[in-house]
């Protein structure tokens, strides 16, 4: 599910590097208002010393002219801002904040390999779209349903492989399988 974040102060948000993330902190269930939590010296909370719904995701697109803001954020059972997302209504209230670090492409490397699962489409997406043309990038996408593999734009030197969970099979099991399999990657490649 996407959602576009709009306020003025993302006109100031930098992203630079892909993968970057932004923190996104929504109204607590049952709250009519957003809190701003406080930071205690080890993590925010909020008063009566609640741990407020605060996640961490990679933005798809910013837009600092319009000051506008897209997140994708995976549906799923049981999920705070899942559930959040499937019932709020434009105009709610939300905050943001970041952006964390990102990723720097390694110099040297001939070969990017990239294992992600759904939730990381919108890190994989920037990879594919700001690496260098002489960097190989080969991605292999963990999705739980063939409804969520994209059709991502690749390059001449990039390629993508999609796995869909079998059913019933915890997922992440393809990208485990991968990773194991993996012998004698070239030493120019980046992991």
């Amino acid at each position: 599910m996407r959602l576009t974040f709009e306020g003025d102060g993302l006109r100031e948000l930098s992203v630079t590097v892909p993968a970057a993330s932004v923190r996104l902190l929504v109204p607590t269930p049952g709250a009519d208002a957003l809190v701003i939590p406080e930071w205690d010296g080890n993590e925010f909370l909020l008063p009566g010393g609640i741990r407020p719904i605060l996640r961490t995701f990679t933005p798809l697109r910013v837009d600092n002219e319009a000051g506008r803001l897209d997140i994708e954020i995976v549906r799923h059972p049981g999920g705070a801002v899942s559930g959040w997302a499937q019932r709020v209504e434009t105009g709610a209230p939300a905050a943001i904040s970041g952006p964390g670090t990102g990723f720097e492409f390694p110099g040297g490397a001939e070969h990017l390999l990239v294992l992600a699962d759904e939730t990381a489409l919108p890190a994989v997406t920037q990879l594919l779209e700001m690496a260098p043309d002489d960097l190989h990038v080969h991605a292999h996408v963990e999705v739980v349903s063939s409804d969520a593999v994209l059709d991502l734009a690749v390059g001449d030197s990039q390629t993508i492989d999609w796995h869909v969970t079998a059913g019933g099979a915890t997922p992440g099991t393809e990208l485990v399988a991968i990773a194991q399999s993996l012998e004698g990657v070239a030493e120019t490649a980046h992991i």
